[in-house]
């Protein structure tokens, strides 16, 4: 017998904002989330100034409330991935946020730094396109899974 969940991921209160310049990225994300079912709210954030700017409220932008889950890109215009994710950490009201950097970067420092400022994971966009679906639901899971602070 199959159960709600076999065909259907079960929506948390979760959004996921994803901080990625590439339209084409962005679009892959949102259809492979799509694809899976995953029905939870996905905002776009075209570099780490804006994301900063949702998650405070800043700026005309409604803040966005706990909790989210982010996917991050590095290489961004104003403000790339890594210089965002040390803001974020300077943040006490942010510095618990649940990162998972997406990235096509494949410097060693960018991996070394984002892991020293202790994201979730790290992911290249090749790997990821290859089995993107397979990634999604490993992030999908991973929020059934872990429990963060709201």
């Amino acid at each position: 017998m199959t159960s709600p969940q076999d065909t259907e991921s079960t929506t948390r209160p979760l959004t996921l904002l994803l901080v990625e310049d590439d339209d084409g990225d962005a679009k892959a994300v949102q259809r492979a989330f799509k694809q899976v079912k995953i029905k939870n709210t996905i905002i776009r954030a075209v570099d780490g100034v804006e994301a900063l700017e949702m998650l405070r409220g800043e700026n005309g932008h409604r803040q966005i409330d706990p909790p989210y889950m982010l996917l991050v890109d590095i290489n961004m215009p104003r403000m790339n991935g890594i210089e965002f994710v040390e803001e974020l950490r300077k943040d006490p009201a942010l510095k618990q946020s649940l990162i998972f950097m997406l990235t096509t970067s494949k410097i060693e420092e960018d991996k070394i730094a984002a892991y020293n400022l202790n994201v979730a994971g790290f992911i290249y966009k090749e790997t990821a396109g290859r089995d993107f679906l397979k990634l999604v639901n490993m992030i999908d899971r991973y929020w059934k899974v872990v429990e963060v602070p709201m």
